[in-house]
């Protein structure tokens, strides 16, 4: 069965910096991608940034430069670090797995909220 726990979220100042981790158990086939969606209050989900299974790495447009995906594959574990957080930034944080044949699969996701 598939786990994924996300941690690290949290109330911060506009201009700091937070780090998520994501947790992942119970993964036996590809994963062709990981990476971090986010849902603002009454906006769509999001991708914010992913690394794929050969290693490149995408961002939302609007977090480039500031966060940075990254995995340690040893501890199966997915890291989100933030910094120069925006208000714009709130939101859930949702951990995501993707292999082409199972589809998606998530964390229950981790709040930040940036206060201005």
């Amino acid at each position: 069965q598939v786990q994924l726990v996300e941690s690290g979220g949290g109330l911060v100042q506009a201009g700091g910096s937070l780090r998520l981790s994501c947790a992942a158990s119970g993964i036996i086939f590809t994963r062709d991608a990981m990476g971090w969606h986010r849902q603002a209050p009454e906006k769509q989900r999001e991708l914010v940034a992913e690394i794929t299974r050969s290693g490149t790495t995408n961002y939302a447009n609007s977090v480039k430069g500031r966060f940075t995906v990254s995995t340690d594959n040893a501890k199966n574990t997915l890291y989100l670090q933030m910094n120069s957080l925006k208000p714009e930034d709130t939101g859930v944080y949702y951990c995501n797995i993707r292999n082409v044949y199972r589809g998606n699969y998530w964390g229950q996701g981790t709040q930040v909220t940036v206060s201005s």
